[in-house]
């Protein structure tokens, strides 16, 4: 039976992990006969869910990612088998009992339906250990590499600690420096690169200077460290900390959440920081050089306009210091507390405001 991914551009990271444990596996541009394996999000699933479910070919459908583990009930009216969380020891079992015919019900961490179509849950599978599985095959995708996976935090509107936990899990030194090989820019995906060999929440700086001073010590090297696709949290930003990016990184960017400039909301969405945590980290970016891209949330739901003016004065003041904004409207995804939820009414002069902003060239992102 032929294995095919589907491949495009916004999955590309997922698939780079899931390559190498189906070497046989080709990808696709759309529906071949066979297995047909899906990973997306859920600014993807109406086009996904419609080229399914028009697919002429012959295929069992698998799905995985972000939006199938949050609403996997849903994601079973179009496709045959939904990988709940992550995929390393999933999906290779799955694909193995599919092809020879075997038993499913049995396999750890996955939804199907029964003959009356009612869906099924098999046992919850345990996360993974990072180091027993490479970041990507570099012969058929690469991507970012991945130091760290789950977070400690129940902010409401993240899927990552219902993905992936909330125990913190790092991959080894060796493991990281074994596939920078294949870059020039290292590039990393974490929830807090700041937290690497951490627990999430007590920074662990010395194992962080350990993972970037043995980059530093390896050839023809730039290391982009604490900036898209991962962030930091603002507090973790401390002269130490800071201190660590200017002495073995090559970025002068540091991309960190603040989520809101009020202290209420972020009780509320439980953050976990303060506002004068996020402060405090952006005056240490100036400090140092830094320019800080701050990331904030409009929509939250019961949020005011007063509260949205908060986030507007930190907006304000952070631009003027010389620094940058990526804002986005509130979307409550699956799986989270949100999910169910209304997001409130961007006010009109947080929308100008912003849309000014992005005029200039000083913020980023969709915030209608």
């Amino acid at each position: 039976m032929d294995i095919n991914f589907r491949w495009n551009r916004k999955n590309s990271y997922s698939l780079a992990a899931l390559a190498p444990l189906l070497p046989d596996a080709r990808m696709a541009k759309k529906p071949e006969n066979g297995l047909m394996i899906y990973s997306f999000a859920s600014s993807q699933r109406t086009s996904i869910f419609s080229e399914v479910g028009n697919a002429g070919a012959d295929s069992i459908f698998i799905a995985g990612g972000p939006h199938p583990s949050g609403a996997p009930e849903e994601t079973l009216h179009y496709f045959d088998y939904v990988v709940i969380g992550e995929g390393e020891a999933t999906l290779p079992e799955l694909v193995t009992a599919l092809g020879s015919g075997g038993d499913v019900t049995g396999i750890k961490g996955i939804a199907y339906k029964d003959a009356n179509g009612n869906a099924v849950f098999t046992e919850t599978r345990e996360n993974v250990d990072l180091d027993r599985y490479p970041c990507f095959d570099p012969a058929r995708a690469m991507a970012p590499l991945e130091i760290s996976r789950g977070c400690p935090f129940g902010c409401k509107f993240c899927q990552t600690p219902r993905l992936f936990g909330r125990r913190v899990r790092h991959r080894s030194i060796d493991s990281i420096a074994r596939f920078a090989q294949y870059y020039h820019d290292l590039r990393f995906t974490s929830s807090n690169a700041l937290a690497y060999g951490s627990d999430g929440i007590h920074p662990r700086t010395d194992r962080v200077e350990k993972l970037l001073s043995t980059l530093r010590k390896m050839e023809d090297k730039r290391i982009y460290f604490g900036t898209f696709p991962s962030e930091v949290r603002p507090e973790f930003i401390t002269e130490r900390s800071i201190g660590l990016i200017t002495k073995y990184c090559d970025n002068t960017r540091l991309n960190l959440g603040a989520q809101s400039g009020s202290d209420r909301i972020l009780k509320e969405i439980h953050r976990g920081h303060t506002t004068e945590d996020t402060i405090r980290g952006i005056e240490l970016c100036f400090e140092y050089g830094i320019t800080p891209v701050v990331d904030f949330i409009a929509g939250f739901p019961d949020e005011t306009e007063e509260e949205q003016d908060e986030s507007l004065e930190m907006i304000r003041w952070i631009c003027r210091k010389g620094g940058n904004i990526h804002a986005h409207y509130l979307t409550p995804l699956p799986g989270t507390p949100y999910e169910n939820a209304t997001p409130s009414v961007v006010s009109k002069r947080f929308r100008k405001v912003l849309g000014k902003m992005a005029l200039e060239g000083k913020a980023t992102g969709s915030w209608e």
